[in-house]
């Protein structure tokens, strides 16, 4: 009985041992990470509010001739994309619009007439209200191609004209 006992004894053990590694062995799996990037467009900065000018400069009230200026955009402001995205800007007509876009002196009626443009080319118009595609090479700063040329059309009064525009980027 001893020969047997002892091997009584051992066989629990070897099997005890078998399903405590078993029990002891960690499943593994594998799982999925995603993440979806969706084209958009952000303005940020630390100057917000006006987003930039279109500054004609300062002429005789006499001059008979056609003025050009380009927009500058506010150097405390970034416009970025993700980029390949297809970015579009409308420009309202301003506050000062009847037939066309107007510059209005201070405390006055008198209008300047001007036009904005896509291109120093000044060959295509920026209608009012309506899309015009952006093209940009840098996603990471974006700079709308806005051109304006007004005609000063001999006396005009005196004084500070402005006309404040909305500008809406959709993508």
């Amino acid at each position: 009985m001893g020969w047997l006992g002892k091997q009584k004894w051992r066989l629990p053990l070897t099997l005890g041992w078998a399903v405590s590694q078993a029990a002891w062995a960690l499943p593994t799996q594998t799982f999925q990470v995603t993440a979806s990037i969706v084209a958009g467009c952000v303005v940020s900065g630390t100057s917000p509010g006006v987003f930039g000018t279109l500054n004609f400069g300062s002429w005789s009230g006499v001059e008979t001739r056609t003025v050009n200026a380009s927009f500058v955009q506010n150097s405390g402001l970034t416009l970025a994309c993700t980029p390949g995205t297809t970015l579009n800007m409308s420009i309202n007509g301003g506050t000062n619009y009847t037939s066309t876009r107007n510059l209005k002196v201070a405390n006055n009626t008198n209008l300047v007439a001007y036009r904005l443009y896509n291109s120093a080319s000044y060959t295509t118009e920026i209608p009012v209200n309506q899309n015009v595609g952006i093209t940009y090479s840098n996603a990471n700063n974006i700079v709308l191609p806005i051109y304006g040329r007004l005609q000063l059309t001999g006396p005009t009064r005196a004084g500070t004209y402005t006309d404040t525009l909305t500008v809406t980027l959709s993508w």
